[in-house]
């Protein structure tokens, strides 16, 4: 049997529609140094267990997902719409 993804929009879809574009990561504020964008573009960990990524729906809504998956089974625990999500880095003591 095929596996499932829950889409918001579309209900549950086959995983085929969808296209995995990578770690749905906290970005640094815009004004970040050079170090904190570097580490955001090239460093990663490769975690075993519950990891957030983006996907798109790309025979489907079109739209952009954060998928919460398990990376050792592949067990999809939640599907939400990005545009929903905002994934900024969490504000310095000094900013709040």
């Amino acid at each position: 049997m095929a596996s499932l993804i829950r889409c918001p929009h579309c209900g549950a879809r086959p995983r085929e529609e969808f296209t995995v574009r990578g770690a749905a990561l906290p970005r640094p504020v815009p004004e970040a140094g050079e170090e904190a964008w570097y580490a955001h573009v090239y460093l990663r960990e490769n975690p075993r267990g519950t990891y957030r990524e983006y996907w798109h729906h790309a025979s489907g809504c079109r739209r952009w997902l954060v998928v919460t998956r398990d990376t050792a089974t592949h067990e999809t625990s939640s599907v939400e719409d990005a545009a929903s999500l905002r994934l900024a880095a969490p504000a310095k003591e000094s900013e709040r």
